[in-house]
């Protein structure tokens, strides 16, 4: 709602703004995953309690989106933005001042919360203001989160004091400052009245969409349960092969998030069913190199499998949002990227706790990652079929 007598962020600025908001709410997310060994020594915990950890955030955001994803379609972007902000920066305190695995449980499932609420407002804001930078931004911002969180944590980890509270004290300043542009910055829909019943948990899609949605969740899942494992369990991975410092850890993800960016990047003006077939030939040749180089024990071999993986990641996520947002209208955006975030969370947190029973009652790190890449591969290939019978239909 508009401020009298206070200036406006122009639109160019409008959308920096959200994709950097976007990015910290991801870089937050992954913030954790470096620390899970150091939190490991210090509170002693199992594989599987890392992944529970790690899975809350999935299903709360998952909540969170089913609760409070089309929200902003009613009150509008920016009051569930701020609302958003302030629930993350709770989530950040806890983390900095946390003293146990209760501490970590909060935190995620604030962070989580924040998050859903966020996802489909800043994503919804964005295409509001430029339907094509707009996907471009959606697609590339996780990326580029995930990546930096994960790397600046380890960076500050390793090299500066107070390594389980740094970088939860940058990323707080951050949002704070984010939240001042948010209070600067236009609204970019109109309310309408039902915001109350919009809180009703719903994943009803509009018909025109229902078909496409259908093609591109096996994409979706796929990608984002690379993306768990990896953010849960990937660094772990890398230090059972070569004893190695936490900087090498957080390229994981790094490299992971870097090679799907540049995947958006490069195929921004793709069409969008060429984009999910490159994403979806990616993962299965990221996911072969990396069963090899695990049988291999070769940590260079899975940082191949990483970049492979990353592009599939990049192009399996920018060829669904290609596919599907262009069909939708504009006060329909936000819900129905909440219902493709659902789809992207559920992957995400599902198979990962899935992935740390295996890793502890069931073979070990290495087997599970064997068996993971095995399953995505089987994943991709499901979604493969997928779509060529998709391109037939409408071929036919």
């Amino acid at each position: 709602m508009p401020i009298a007598g206070r200036a406006r962020l122009s639109p160019t600025v409008s959308l920096v703004l959200l994709a950097s908001i976007l990015v910290s709410f991801l870089a937050a997310s992954a913030a954790p995953t470096p620390l899970y060994g150091v939190y490991q020594e210090r509170w002693h915990f199992s594989p599987v309690t890392t992944t529970v950890i790690f899975a809350v955030y999935a299903l709360a955001v998952l909540a969170s989106l089913l609760t409070f994803g089309k929200l902003s379609d009613h009150v509008g972007r920016r009051p569930v933005l701020a609302v958003a902000i302030a629930v993350q920066i709770l989530a950040l305190v806890v983390f900095i001042f946390a003293n146990g695995v209760a501490s970590l449980l909060v935190a995620r499932l604030v962070q989580g919360l924040a998050a859903g609420a966020a996802t489909g407002a800043v994503g919804a804001a964005m295409l509001d203001i430029d339907r094509a930078r707009g996907t471009l931004a959606n697609s590339l911002a996780p990326g580029i989160g995930t990546g930096s969180g994960a790397l600046l944590s380890a960076l500050l980890i390793q090299y500066l004091p107070a390594p389980t509270r740094l970088v939860y004290v940058v990323l707080l300043v951050i949002l704070l400052i984010q939240l001042v542009g948010v209070a600067l910055m236009p609204e970019t829909v109109t309310p309408m009245a039902g915001a109350r019943g919009s809180l009703r948990p719903d994943i009803a899609l509009p018909r025109e969409v229902r078909r496409p949605v259908l093609v591109v969740v096996p994409v979706l899942f796929a990608v984002w349960a690379l993306a768990g494992f990896f953010g849960a369990l990937g660094p772990a991975l890398v230090r059972s092969l070569m004893n190695t410092s936490i900087v090498i850890g957080g390229l994981v993800l790094f490299v992971f998030a870097v090679f799907g960016s540049i995947a958006v990047v490069v195929q921004r003006n793709t069409a969008a069913r060429t984009v999910i077939l490159t994403g979806i030939i990616a993962l299965i040749l990221g996911m072969i190199i990396t069963l090899v180089s695990v049988m291999a024990e070769s940590v260079p071999g899975i940082f191949v499998g990483l970049a492979f993986g990353g592009v599939g990641f990049g192009s399996g996520f920018q060829g669904s949002l290609k596919t599907v947002m262009p069909l939708v209208e504009a006060h329909q955006r936000s819900s129905v990227l909440s219902v493709l975030y659902v789809v992207c969370y559920i992957g995400f947190g599902l198979p990962t706790v899935i992935a740390g029973f295996l890793v502890v009652y069931a073979g070990g790190l290495p087997q599970t990652a064997d068996e993971y890449s095995v399953a995505v591969i089987l994943l991709a290939l499901v979604a493969l079929l997928g779509l060529r019978r998709a391109t037939r239909m409408t071929s036919g």
